[in-house]
């Protein structure tokens, strides 16, 4: 026998009220090649890379809704020849209530010129081309947790109560992550600028909440930064795909030449999982009800949610303030500043059509209300 998941006791609970009488035949079996397409699918939209010491394995579980039998086999992504092998699928009660809450504020100001040279390449290629070289920030940053710096290496819980039984008490305990993202380069580094000749760009500016769950178990402070970095990275990728998407759908006309587009980026919120600590995230519009949120959800957990549990993690702020300036060329240059003071504000997405060349985009710091510019040429 291979691995064995141990799994909550409400997925089991799920599966096994799950009543298909009248319905067409449902199954959940996903084999062969079909697995690896998924995974790579995926993968091109991540922003990140799976460590070597990582799991590769994934999960396919077929479901019996007569017999209520399950299934469980695992296939490695990494061996597109590998043949499924068979896994323990059980179940444990309270599993995740004791997971360890981790929770962060980035405050970001991505600037994505758009060069003539890629105009053949979709917006989305384009802003993700961007995101790559913010996302190596992101990556080699400094995590304070709870306001330390600890090593990598070290026990998350280091220092918490124990309980009698000489357990760490971790149940619902949430952790404060900062981000410090390193604005100049070493002394021992060359900074250079590249000229580019663009056609518009896209500005990403605003605050990310971000929110990720580890196990209680002997957790270290690497597998912490690791959550949050991702989830960092996943929730500005997720946004921007799914607004370019709303674009398509709903063909929205384009603006004048040397006109700019404003567009909010969908809001995170977040439900509560029954039995358990950990919180499901979804992305609304402005404009979608929370009636519209509840049947979203009841989409993905197949169960009714109630509106006051909803958790809208960002709220809209018009006082978002961004400039820019036409001259002749364009410097790319990717150390944005920090705002000095945050504000509350869902992250904008500001793309310029301009007719000719731009140059040395603008960086725009908030601080006490009064909008600072500096343009080079």
């Amino acid at each position: 026998m291979g691995r064995t998941y141990i799994v909550e006791e409400t997925v089991g609970q799920y599966l096994s009220n799950i009543n298909l009488q009248g319905k067409a035949f449902v199954s959940g079996l996903l084999i062969g090649q079909l697995v690896f397409a998924v995974e790579k699918s995926v993968n091109k939209k991540r922003l990140w890379n799976f460590t070597e010491e990582e799991v590769s394995e994934r999960v396919i579980l077929h479901f019996c809704s007569s017999t209520k039998k399950i299934f469980c086999r695992t296939y490695d992504i990494h061996d597109p020849k590998s043949s499924a092998k068979p896994a323990d699928w059980k179940y444990q009660n309270g599993l995740s209530a004791s997971w360890l809450s981790l929770e962060c504020t980035v405050y970001i100001n991505i600037h994505v010129p758009l060069s003539t040279t890629s105009v053949s390449y979709t917006l989305e290629k384009n802003t993700k081309n961007g995101l790559a070289r913010w996302a190596k920030q992101i990556e080699n940053g400094i995590y304070l947790i709870n306001g330390q710096v600890k090593d990598e290496d070290c026990d998350l819980l280091e220092g918490q109560k124990k309980s009698s039984r000489g357990n760490t008490q971790a149940a619902n305990h949430s952790f404060d992550i900062r981000v410090l993202t390193q604005l100049l380069l070493n002394s021992d580094h060359r900074s250079t600028a590249m000229v580019q000749i663009c056609s518009g760009s896209v500005n990403l500016k605003g605050a990310v909440k971000c929110r990720a769950y580890i196990h209680s178990n002997k957790p270290k402070v690497k597998d912490a930064v690791q959550a949050m970095k991702r989830d960092i990275l996943n929730t500005v990728a997720d946004r921007c795909e799914i607004l370019f998407e709303d674009l398509l759908l709903n063909e929205i006309p384009e603006k004048k030449d040397s006109e700019k587009e404003f567009h909010i980026l969908p809001h995170r919120v977040f439900v509560p999982i029954p039995g358990s600590t950990v919180m499901l995230c979804d992305y609304k519009f402005g404009d979608e009800s929370a009636e519209e949120l509840r049947d979203h959800f009841l989409e993905m957990l197949d169960r009714m949610i109630q509106i006051e549990d909803l958790e809208i993690a960002e709220e809209i702020n018009t006082a978002c303030i961004s400039s820019s300036m036409d001259t002749e060329a364009s410097l790319d240059n990717t150390d944005d500043e920090q705002p000095k003071q945050p504000i509350k504000t869902t992250i904008v997405l500001k793309i310029q059509q301009n007719i000719g060349v731009i140059a040395a985009f603008a960086v725009a710091a908030l601080a006490a209300g009064i909008s600072f510019h500096y343009f080079s040429d």
